[in-house]
Parts: C-alpha cells; structure tokens; sequence
C-alpha cells in the first residue's frame, strides 16, 4: 500500500488487532467476532474515525481477513509477537508530528466522546492514557498515581506487589501522545519482566524520566473493558444492546418489552414506531414513521414504509422494501421483494424476488417459485391484482394489474390485466366413495 505522508497537525489512531483470541476457541480472529452485527475492529474503526484524521492497524502473520475488513485503512504486520510496545512500533511508519492515540480492537466499545476527552486532556501534557475502575479489578494493570494525581507509573498485575494490586485505578490499554515523542517512547522499551515481552505500558514511566506529565483519563468500566472470551463478547453485546434500546426509545420509539429487542449497528427507526417483544434487527434496515412491528418477527436489509404493520411471527430478508400503510402478517417471509403501499400479505405466504403492485392482496398459503434449482426468477403483480389462497406462482411471471388468481392455483404462464385464471385440476365427485373408504379401513383395523 503507498503511503502518504501525514501532515504536521495529522491526528493518528493505531489498532492494535494481532491477537490471536485463544480464549475464543474460534478459527475467526478475535476483532472479527461481531456485536450488533458488526465485527469489533469496525466498531473501534467507525468510534475513532469521528476523533481522529486517520487510522492504521496493525495485524499478525496470515490475517488477511483483518487487513480485508480495516480496508481502506492501511494495515501493517507484525511478523512476530513480542508484546504491546513492539505491535505499536510497526506503525510508527505512519505516526506524523500530531497527536497518535494507540488503541486495542478488542476494545470495541469506546465511544467517540471519551476518545475526545482523551485527546483533549493530551493537550498540553505529555502524555494522556485511559483509566477505568472496574468493580473486579483482576489482572488489569494498576495505574499508579502520586499525591497530585498525576500517573508516575502502570504496573503490570504479574510484576505487581500485593499494595500496587490493591490499587483499584486500572489500565485500559489506550494511550495518546505526540508522534515524535510516542515514537522515541516505542524504541525505547525493553523486555526486562515477567513475560519476557515489550510492555506498551512502560512508555509511562518513559515520559516520567523525561519530565513530562501523564495524565489518566476515567470513563466507565462498562465502556473500556476488553473482549477475550466468549461470555465477555456477550457481555459486550449486552452493553450495546442496552445502548441502542435506549437511543431507540429516546427517539420516539416504543419498545413494550425493551430487554427482548434486539438491534443491529446501523438500525433506522424513526419516530412513532412501534416495537414489540422478542424482535430482531439485522444490519441493514431502516423502519419509517408510524409503522408497528409485532412480537417475534425478524428484519435484515429491508426497508419498511410509513404505517405499515409487519408481524407477527414475519421475515423480511435482505433487498425487501415494503411500502406505506402495507400489512405484512403471521408466517410470511419476504426475501428481494417490493411489496406496494396498501398491499397485503397477511399470513402463511413466501413472496421472494418478486414485484407486488401497490393495493394487491396475497392470499395465505401463496408462494412464488422463484428458483429452479440454477438460477432465480422474478414474479411481477400488477396493481390491485387479487391472489387466491394456496397459490403457487411459477417464475418467471407476469400478472397483469387487476387480475385474479383462483384459489389453489399453480399459474405457470402470464396472466393479463383483470383476467381472472385458473389452474387447479378440474374437481370430480364419486358419489359414496368416502363412505367406502371408511369400510375398507374398518376392515383393515379388524382383519375382516
């Protein structure tokens, strides 16, 4: 990748994104794994994108699929693992003489407001870092301050005495400094401790036998906690959640059973919508003003128009766009299809790759074939077209405006505006034949 060359004033975020996430027990890199429908390292990407002017992360040996999702922002790798200090020191290639803020993708859940606070506070010190207090410290790094407050020093938990382990102000991982003087720092540590590794932490004690002063910055530990586990990533997702719900409702949204909803990254709900229990929103979907959504139903990739009401039990998959004051209802998937303002489809029916003129009625059990085990095939119906219960639409297959599809159907070539078709097998009656099927079973049952 050609690299530019950053201006004085260039504000810079590192990633550090090499971790290989054991604890995961996953063959996906650990920034990979997704909250809200989104991968880790994209959310760190999009908080640190509102702060600063450009990011850089760094991956491991073989994580093409970490450099695949940082795109378009630059990657470099660190070919061997030897510790924090040693991962940031890759990008040092791109620090400018502006602020760097070196950060963690397992770290997902910062906002842009606090990275603000932490630029910021950079400003005029020489060095500014995250702090949390966590209410089980654990085997976080202890931020060690002096009378004034000022930090002096991050130890380690492994190389902690039992009084630096009873500090409760830990370490976050997230540090700001000028490039030249981040970088100097970089280059400077050593790997005399516990782990035998470059510690990104020891640039603290750094900048003190310089001078300079380091200052920590608080945010809630909910909000700095790292990702290295499959419970910690629901709990992350638990944050999010409850971040999103809130939002929602703050908007004008009505959520009736707030805890049971389930939103993605980028879900658009406007307000005077109305959600109800156990529904989940993929990425990708945008819900318009005055529209319900009922309990149990599931949407990804779909749009769906003013006073509309989709659910219960209703799927709408990606490429859906739903008009205004349309009724989608109990068991009905829609996948790639337009459903018009005032069409209904309101139970038991799957309308996929289709077209559906604006005021039709899809009538229950109705389903449109729109593979044939090759290639898909799209279904068009015409305005206040009428399609009887049972009916099975063969792709491609044009229904003109106005017609009507007797019930029971299977319609395999196109009807014209305001036909009315048919195609079901034409009904026969034996006279006395239910009755003697009921003897032949009766014999059956008794060996007679």
């Amino acid at each position: 990748m050609i690299m530019t060359a950053p201006t004085a004033d260039t504000t810079t975020a590192v990633i550090l994104a090499a971790g290989l996430g054991t604890r995961m027990k996953s063959s996906l890199p650990k920034c990979l794994h997704a909250i809200a429908g989104r991968p880790m390292l994209a959310h760190l990407l999009a908080a640190s994108g509102q702060v600063f002017d450009k990011m850089v992360v760094v991956t491991g040996p073989e994580m093409e699929a970490v450099a695949r999702a940082a795109a378009p922002h630059p990657t470099v790798v660190q070919q061997d693992r030897l510790g924090t200090a040693h991962a940031a020191l890759q990008a040092v290639p791109y620090f400018g003489e502006g602020d760097v803020a070196i950060l963690y993708a397992d770290n997902p859940l910062i906002t842009p407001e606090t990275l603000a606070r932490l630029k910021a506070a950079r400003a005029g010190n020489g060095l500014a870092l995250l702090a949390m207090r966590p209410p089980a410290p654990g085997k976080y790094g202890r931020v060690i301050t002096d009378d004034k407050g000022d930090v002096i020093r991050i130890v380690e938990w492994a190389d902690a005495n039992d009084a630096e382990r009873a500090v409760g102000l830990c370490n976050a991982g997230v540090f700001c400094a000028s490039g030249p003087d981040l970088a100097r720092w970089l280059a400077a540590v050593r790997s005399d401790n516990a782990k035998g590794e470059y510690y990104l932490t020891d640039v603290v004690a750094l900048a003190v036998a310089e001078g300079r002063r380091v200052v920590a910055v608080e945010a809630d530990h909910t909000e700095l906690r790292g990702v290295n586990s499959r419970s910690e990533l629901a709990e992350a997702e638990a944050t999010v959640q409850a971040r999103l719900r809130l939002a929602a409702m703050d908007a004008g949204v009505t959520l009736t059973a707030p805890d049971t909803v389930f939103f993605a990254f980028d879900t658009v709900i406007e307000a005077d919508v109305i959600v109800g229990p156990h529904v989940v929103f993929g990425p990708g979907v945008t819900i318009k003003t005055g529209t319900e959504i009922l309990a149990f139903s599931h949407l990804e990739g779909c749009v769906v128009g003013e006073g509309s009401r989709i659910g219960p039990y209703a799927r709408l998959r990606p490429g859906t766009v739903v008009g205004q004051h349309a009724h989608v209802g109990n068991f009905v998937e829609l996948k790639a299809t337009t459903l018009g303002d005032g069409a209904k489809a309101n139970h038991l029916a799957y309308i996929g790759d289709a077209s559906v003129g604006g005021g039709s009625n899809i009538g229950a059990g109705t389903i449109t074939c729109n593979y044939d085990g090759n290639l898909k095939h799209r279904t068009t119906i015409g305005e206040g077209s009428f399609v009887g219960s049972n009916s099975t639409l063969v792709a491609p297959l044009t229904l003109g405006p106005g017609s009507f599809i007797a019930a029971g159907s299977t319609i395999t070539k196109d009807v014209e505006a305001d036909a009315l078709a048919f195609g079901r097998a034409k009904q026969a009656e034996r006279r006395g034949g239910g009755a003697l099927i009921r003897s032949t079973w009766t014999k059956k049952k008794t060996g007679g």
